[in-house]
């Protein structure tokens, strides 16, 4: 198994089917900060919280310099009726076959009544301009998570060695 990223880290490059009818080529935001967060499902209640609290919060995240980019699972027309239905202003990319969840690491064993599945852990990576890691988020709990996001734009990295 790989291991974890952590802040200091180089992000995994990517090019991945987005929303917005192109591909997204994580080096192509090179010199822009990304805010990249993985979410289990489209128009499920926590994931659509969560958009929508990004959505909600867009303007001060491009105050701050950053670039939103969702990614989960779902096709592109799961997407692009997810946006529509929630007015989400920012990409979402489809990871269909889980490289780049499993890249990132956020691909896990997932337990649901009893049920074993795999799927996407809820986490966000903040992609600095120089394509490291500079913040990252895993198991993120939905109420307060777009504040954190805004704080840490705000904060240089902080690499712990261990």
């Amino acid at each position: 198994m790989a291991e974890e990223l952590k802040p200091g880290d180089d992000a995994p490059t990517f090019i991945l089917p987005s929303s917005d009818g192109g591909e997204a080529d994580l080096t192509s935001y090179r010199g822009k900060t990304v805010v990249l967060y993985f979410y289990p499902k489209d128009d499920t209640p926590g994931c659509t919280k969560e958009a929508c609290a990004f959505r909600d919060s867009f303007a001060a995240l491009k105050k701050a310099k950053a670039v939103v980019l969702g990614v989960s699972l779902d096709p592109l027309p799961s997407h692009q009726k997810f946006i529509q239905k929630y007015t989400l202003p920012f990409p979402l990319l489809s990871d269909a076959d889980a490289a780049v969840s499993k890249a990132y690491g956020v691909y896990k064993l997932k337990s649901l009544y009893g049920r074993q599945f795999w799927g996407i852990e809820r986490s966000t990576f903040i992609i600095d301009p120089k394509g490291k890691i500079s913040h990252l988020f895993r198991r993120v709990k939905v109420d307060s998570h777009v504040e954190e996001i805004l704080s840490a734009l705000k904060k240089p990295a902080t690499v712990r060695k261990r």
